[in-house]
C-alpha cells in the first residue's frame, strides 16, 4: 500500500507528448492536486529551401519530413525551439492537513510478536531514505514527501520517568531489582506501543506527548543466554549488506564479491592470531605462556597433555630487520592442521588421523593414529576412517605428540578451522594459533559458526568434503590454508564486512533516494541522487562511524549537540561548510542524562573525552533541560521532518559489572586449583543473574514521529 500511495501520482509525464497544434492543455501535475495550464506552444520549423520546388518531397512548411531522402546530416532534422514553454514551478511542501502530507503511524492491523527492534528503526530510515524494505509495524503514508529524517540517541532516557506520578528526586535511591518492576511499566510480553497522553505524564515531559503519538518498547539486539548486548550504536549505524537481483533470486551458497569502493589491504598473518583472552572462552585450553607469570607455579595443568616448547608470548616475535619486505607471514612458520576423530565413549572422541600441511601447501605430517580406547563408532561418513584401516596401526597419541613438539617451536603458527576440536584430540597447547571460524565470523556472531565447507565455497568457490568415503584431513587443512592466505591478501574487513554491514551514512550517500515530490521531475518514480549526512557526537565522531558522515560534527556538551544539530538542519547561514537547507540525514547524541545515570562506559571511550560531572546538577533538572533541549530542536524542523528519539538500551550498569566478574574469574580459574584462593567466584547464581541483568540492559524505549 504504501508504494501505491508514494508513486500513483508519478507515473504521467506531460512531457512524454509532442505538442503539434496551437492551444490550450490541462493536465493533472504529478504532485498536487491542481490543474496546471501548458500554454501556447508554437512550434517553428525552418525547413531547408531547395533549388527546384520537384525535389521536394513534400512543401508544407508544417512537415518534419526531411527535404530530401539522401541528404546529409546536417541538412536533416531542424531542433524545435521550445523555450517559449513556461517553466515549470518549484515542487510546494505539502500542508499538514493535506491528504499528501507524509506520515509515519502504528499499524493497528499489525499483529505484533515481539518488541520492536533498533534494526527495524534503523530499517525505517532505509526504507524511507534509501529503498530499504516496508515496515509491517508501521503505516508510511506519503513517503516520497519526506524532505529530512532526525535520528537523536538519548541513553539513560527511561520508560518509567513518564509514569504519571514518578518522583525524579527519589528515582535513582531505589535497590536495583533484577524483575525491574519499578522501572518498566510495560510487561515482557506487551509488544504494543503505548499512547502518549499529556495529562498522564510529568510535567516536565508533557511535550512528548505533542511531538509523538506513542512511546515504543524497543529491544536491543543481544543474547541473554550467552550474557551479552550488541552495541546500540553500531547497530543503529549499520545497515545491512545490499543483494543484488541476482543475489536475491539465487539457489545455494554464493560467491563472496568485494564491497564497492572496496581496496585491497595487505595485512600479515601475525594480525590474525588469536589473543590470550580468546582462548577460553572459544574452547581452548590455555598454553603455559598464555598465563601470566606469576600463576604459572600454582596452576594445575591436565594430565596426558602436552604444551609447545614456548616459554613466554613475546618469544614467537620475529625481529623486523629478519622478516622479508612484504611478507605476510612475517617471518613465522606457518601450518595447516586437520584431524579425524573416531567415537570412544559418551562424548568423547579419539584421535584417528592427523594432517599437517605448510604454506607452500607441502604435506609435513599425515597419519593414522590407534586410540587407547577401543572405539565405538568410526564415523566413517564423515572422518573416512575405517576399521580395516586403523588394524595394521601402530602409531600412538603419544607417539604424535613427540613429533608434533619437534615440528612446532616459538616462531610458528598453527592454522585451522575450530582448531580447538582438534588440540583437544591430540590433548596439546600452542600459544599461536589462527582460527578461521573466528576470523570468517558467523554473520549473526557467535556462538554460531560458519563450516568449513560453506567458507570454501562462498570465498575460495570449490567444493570440499563432498566424498562419499568421509572427510579428508589434508584436503580440510589446505582450505583453511588458502582461506587464510586470501584474508592475509585482503585485509581484516575481509570476510567481516559481511557480518558488519555497510556504514549508514556511506549507504544513504550511495543508494539514498528522491521523488518527483522532493527532487523534480527528473525523479519520477525514484532516483538514485544520494543523500547528505551528519554525525553530531561528543567526541571526534571521526574516530567511529561517523567519520563517513557528510559533515562530522564533535562536541564538548549537550548544548553544543543541540547547536549543531539546528545547524546541520538549516545549514550555515551563508554556507560557510553546510549547504544553506542543510543535510538531508542527522545523527545526534546527547549524553548529560547517561552520565548522570551512571551508564557511560569509560572503558569503550575512543579518545580522551572525559565524562562530564553532573554532581551539581538533580535529576529532575537533567531530564527537563533534555526535554527541552528536545522541543526546541522540534519547533526548528522543517516540514515533512521524520523525528526519531530513542535510549539505545536500558540500565546496563549490572549486566557490565557481572560480565566485569565473569571475565576476572576466566583469567584466574584453573581446574584442580584452590577455589579459596579466587578473588573472584562464578556460579550458577551469578550465571542466572547476568541473564537477568541482559534482559534488562536489552530493554530501551523509542519514540516516532513527523515534524
Amino acid at each position: 500500500m504504501d508504494d501505491l500511495t508514494s508513486t500513483s501520482h508519478d507515473v504521467f509525464n506531460p512531457d512524454d507528448f509532442l505538442i503539434t497544434t496551437n492551444g490550450v492543455m490541462s493536465v493533472l501535475d504529478g504532485d498536487a492536486p491542481t490543474l496546471v495550464d501548458v500554454a501556447d506552444v508554437q512550434l517553428s520549423l525552418d525547413l531547408p529551401k531547395d533549388p527546384t520546388p520537384s525535389d521536394t518531397a513534400v512543401s508544407d512548411a508544417g512537415s518534419l519530413k526531411r527535404s530530401k531522402p539522401h541528404d546529409d546530416d546536417t541538412e536533416g532534422w531542424e531542433t524545435v525551439d521550445r523555450q517559449s514553454k513556461k517553466a515549470k514551478k518549484a515542487k510546494k511542501i505539502p500542508q499538514p492537513a493535506s491528504s499528501n502530507y507524509p506520515s509515519i503511524s502504528f499499524n493497528y492491523n499489525a499483529k505484533l510478536q515481539s518488541k520492536i527492534s533498533l534494526e527495524q528503526l534503523r530499517n525505517l530510515v532505509l526504507y524511507i531514505f534509501a529503498e530499504g524494505v516496508s515496515p509491517q509495524w508501521v503505516a508510511i503514508a506519503n513517503r516520497p514527501q519526506f524532505r529530512k529524517i532526525v535520528a537523536i540517541m538519548v541513553p539513560g532516557l527511561e520508560e518509567a520517568m513518564f509514569k504519571p506520578n514518578v518522583d525524579f528526586s527519589t528515582y535513582n535511591q531505589q535497590c536495583f531489582d533484577l524483575d525491574q518492576k519499578s522501572r518498566v511499566l510495560t510487561s515482557p510480553d506487551d509488544y504494543y506501543p503505548r499512547l502518549l497522553k499529556r495529562d498522564e505524564l510529568p510535567e516536565i515531559l508533557k511535550d512528548f506527548a505533542d511531538m509523538f503519538p506513542h512511546l515504543w518498547p524497543v529491544k536491543t539486539p543481544g543474547n541473554e543466554k550467552y550474557g551479552f548486548m550488541r552495541s546500540p550504536l553500531g547497530t543503529m549505524l549499520t545497515a545491512p549488506t545490499e543483494k543484488t537481483k541476482e543475489e536475491k533470486g539465487a539457489k545455494g551458497v554464493q560467491h563472496a564479491k568485494e564491497p564497492k569502493g572496496w581496496k585491497d589491504e595487505r595485512t600479515r598473518i601475525t594480525e590474525f592470531l588469536a589473543m590470550p583472552e580468546d582462548f577460553q572462552p572459544n574452547g581452548y585450553v590455555l598454553h603455559p605462556a598464555c598465563i601470566p607469570a606469576e600463576r604459572r607455579k600454582n596452576y594445575q595443568y591436565i594430565e596426558g597433555w602436552a604444551h609447545t616448547f614456548v616459554e613466554n608470548f613475546e618469544d614467537g616475535d620475529v625481529p623486523e630487520e629478519e622478516i622479508q619486505q612484504g611478507s605476510v607471514t612475517a617471518g613465522r612458520d606457518v601450518y595447516a592442521l586437520d584431524c579425524e576423530m573416531c567415537v570412544t565413549g559418551p562424548d568423547e572422541y579419539s584421535l584417528t588421523r592427523i594432517s599437517l600441511v605448510s604454506w607452500d601447501g607441502t604435506t609435513i605430517l599425515d597419519e593414522l593414529v590407534k586410540p587407547d580406547k577401543p572405539i565405538i563408532d568410526y564415523v566413517t561418513r564423515f572422518s573416512g576412517i575405517t576399521e580395516e584401516m586403523l588394524a595394521p596401526v601402530t602409531t600412538t597419541l603419544s607417539d604424535i605428540q613427540t613429533k608434533l613438539l619437534h615440528i612446532l617451536t616459538p616462531r610458528s603458527i598453527l592454522v585451522g578451522h575450530s582448531l580447538e576440536s582438534d588440540l583437544k584430540a591430540l590433548q596439546l597447547t600452542h600459544p599461536f594459533i589462527v582460527d578461521t571460524a573466528l576470523i570468517f565470523p558467523h554473520p549473526r556472531g557467535p556462538p554460531l559458526k560458519n563450516s568449513l565447507k560453506f567458507l570454501t565455497q562462498r570465498f575460495l568457490k570449490r567444493e570440499i568434503q563432498n566424498r562419499a568415503g568421509g572427510h579428508d584431513s589434508i584436503e580440510d587443512a589446505k582450505a583453511c590454508l588458502d582461506l587464510v592466505k586470501q584474508k592475509c591478501e585482503k585485509g581484516k574487513a575481509w570476510g567481516q564486512h559481511e557480518s558488519q554491514g555497510e556504514n549508514l551514512f556511506r549507504r544513504l550517500n550511495r543508494a539514498g533516494t528522491s521523488y518527483r515530490a522532493n527532487g523534480g521531475i527528473d525523479a519520477t518514480g525514484g532516483a538514485r541522487v544520494g543523500k547528505t549526512s551528519a554525525m553530531i557526537d561528543w567526541g571526534d565522531p571521526m574516530k567511529g562511524a561517523g567519520a563517513a558522515s557528510t559533515f562530522p560534527i564533535g562536541c564538548k556538551s549537550d548544548e553544543e549537540v543541540f547547536a549543531n544539530i539546528i545547524r546541520a538542519v538549516q545549514g550555515d547561514p551563508v554556507a560557510e561548510e553546510i549547504p544553506v537547507g542543510g543535510v538531508d540525514f542527522v545523527f545526534a547524541r546527547f549524553r548529560e542524562l547517561e552520565a548522570f545515570q551512571g551508564w557511560w562506559n569509560q572503558n569503550r571511550n575512543t579518545d580522551t573525552l572525559q565524562v562530564p560531572d553532573m554532581s551539581g546538577m538533580s535529576l529532575e533538572t537533567c531530564v527537563s533541560n533534555l526535554a527541552q533541549r528536545i522541543k526546541r530542536i522540534h519547533d526548528a524542523l522543517p516540514k515533512c521532518t521524520g523525528f526519531v528519539v530513542f535510549s539505545g538500551s536500558g540500565d546496563p550498569r549490572e549486566m557490565s559489572r557481572l560480565q566485569g566478574m565473569q571475565s576476572q574469574f576466566k583469567k584466574e580459574y584453573n581446574p584442580g586449583g584452590n577455589w579459596d584462593e579466587l578473588t573472584v567466584k562464578w556460579t550458577d547464581v551469578e550465571e542466572q543473574a547476568l541473564k537477568k541483568a541482559v534482559g534488562i540492559a536489552r530493554n530501551g524505549i523509542g519514540f516516532i514521529g513527523v515534524k
